[in-house]
Parts: C-alpha cells; sequence; structure tokens
C-alpha cells in the first residue's frame, strides 16, 4: 500500500472529527468503520458491561499484545488505550 494511501473509510466525516480530537489513524478508522458508532458516539455497551471473553475478542480484532494473560481490567485499559 502507498504511504498516502488508506483503507476504505466508511464514515468519512467521523474518521475526520476523531482524528481532529488527536487519535491515531488506526483507532480512528475502527471507530468511523463500525457500524455500531453513530455521529455522536457508538451504541456499544460500557466495556465493564461485557464479559472477559467478549472483550477478549475485541482485544483480538483490535490487535493488542498480551491479551492472553490479562485480566477483565487489565483487557479493558488496555483497550480504552489503544
Amino acid at each position: 500500500m502507498a504511504k498516502d494511501m488508506r483503507p476504505s473509510i466508511k464514515n468519512e466525516e467521523q474518521y475526520e472529527a476523531l482524528r481532529d480530537q488527536g487519535m491515531s489513524k488506526e483507532k480512528a478508522a475502527r471507530i468511523a468503520n463500525d457500524p455500531k458508532s453513530g455521529k455522536k458516539g457508538g451504541k456499544a455497551s460500557d466495556y465493564e458491561e461485557r464479559t472477559k471473553k467478549e472483550l477478549y475478542e475485541q482485544a483480538k480484532k483490535v490487535g493488542i499484545a498480551g491479551r492472553s494473560k490479562m485480566d477483565k481490567k487489565e483487557l479493558i485499559e488496555a483497550l480504552r488505550n489503544n
């Protein structure tokens, strides 16, 4: 992929707003491409309401290293700071 090329963004307006807020390209793209994410924020449940298995699967999806050794609290922290 060329340096200036990036994967397709489903919600370009939201992506740009998130980038303006200082989010990384990867995190902004992940949020802008999530069907549960609306213009005023996502509709996903709070991390605390999810099971450890659900958190693990989300961490796997976004590529968080060391997730298999993390407890629920550590998974939440890693997901929030990724």
